[in-house]
């Protein structure tokens, strides 16, 4: 089988197209045939090493951690899933250096697994990975809401999504949208807002403005409850000055910032905020397929959708050019880069 390996960090250049045995299954173990793969920032940052910045000299790697495709093969003691069976894949790369989604087979353990919707293409079940896992537990980790994502599960609430033109944010954005909430995002630019606005979101504000504070404040006089924050340090003063009493910043990075964050104590123990840090890595199994869920029921109901229309364009790369479609994301375009791994049927 074909697959995208590295045996040394660094750029995209030490991205290789070999062949492979097609690997067994073992217990517990489901082999997917991969038609999708996606590429995120954690996956390029793994490459390079800053994951692992100490990490001795490694096994060779097959990257990308989220991709989608066919049930090939089942191991011993599987149940629930079936030879057939469209899957999407959860932190592929996570479970060993030879599960990456860069390559035609991957073998994984079933909790690595959710069923891909009728009706959703393998494009959303692999561009929908990480970015839509991370949305969800940010809009699931507040104070006073809840902890599942439902059709008016966010009634009532206003949520505040900074860089509504990313993939995290975009995934917030429509799954904000779909819970009822009230949506407000920050964007960069007007290409940026044309983006946040097809997402769904209602109010649609630039940066930098020295206003921005009172703007969201005249949206939401009593406060904002939620915080959904990708330059934590950045925004630290202007997040305290919307926030409601007991709401709560959901922080899953730091764009533009120092990697410090400096916090006055009269300020936030006076609203009782809630801060809250996320990666999905250590975030636990039973978050991981509790998400899932909840992103399956948006995709099946057309509240979660990849393309343009939907604020996310899409770039596309052979598998031959991963190392090409590592670049796009570590160039910082906007949008989903997705890889061509295998025919669909």
């Amino acid at each position: 089988m074909k697959a995208v390996v590295y045996s040394r960090h660094g750029g995209p250049e030490v991205l290789s197209l070999t062949e492979r045995d097609v690997p067994e299954p073992g217990p517990g173990e489901v082999r997917v045939r991969v038609v999708v793969s996606a590429v995120n920032p954690t996956d390029w940052k793994a490459r390079t090493g800053l994951v692992l910045a100490d990490a001795p000299d490694i096994p060779e790697t097959v990257p990308n951690q989220d991709g989608a495709g066919v049930v090939d093969a089942v191991g011993p003691d599987v149940t629930g899933y079936a030879v057939g069976d469209r899957v999407w894949l959860i932190l592929a790369a996570a479970y060993g250096p030879d599960a990456g989604t860069a390559q035609e087979y991957a073998v994984l353990p079933v909790e690595k697994l959710a069923p891909l919707p009728d009706g959703v293409g393998f494009d959303e079940g692999a561009g929908f990975g990480i970015p839509a896992l991370t949305a969800h537990r940010a809009l699931t980790v507040g104070e006073d809401g809840p902890s599942r994502l439902a059709p008016g599960a966010l009634e009532g609430k206003t949520v505040l999504v900074s860089g509504g033109a990313g993939a995290v944010g975009n995934a917030a954005i429509q799954l904000a949208r779909w819970a009822g909430a009230v949506v407000v995002t920050t964007v960069s630019n007007d290409a940026k807002a044309a983006l946040a606005e097809a997402a769904g979101a209602h109010h649609v504000l630039r940066y930098p403005d020295a206003q921005l504070g009172s703007r969201i404040r005249e949206i939401a006089p009593e406060g904002v409850d939620l915080v959904v924050e990708v330059a934590a340090s950045v925004n630290a003063e202007l997040n305290l000055e919307v926030l409601r009493t007991r709401g709560t910043i959901a922080i899953y990075g730091d764009d533009r910032g120092t990697g410090m964050l400096s916090l006055e104590f009269m300020a936030n123990v006076s609203l009782n905020v809630r801060y809250q840090y996320l990666v999905l890595y250590t975030v636990g199994v039973d978050k991981l397929l509790a998400g899932a869920e909840d992103v399956n029921a948006a995709l099946a109901d057309g509240g979660l959708r990849l393309g343009e229309d939907r604020g996310v364009p899409v770039h596309r790369f052979p598998l031959a050019d991963t190392a090409e479609a590592h670049r796009a994301v570590e160039n910082g375009v906007t949008g989903k880069v997705l890889i061509d791994v295998s025919p669909a049927s």
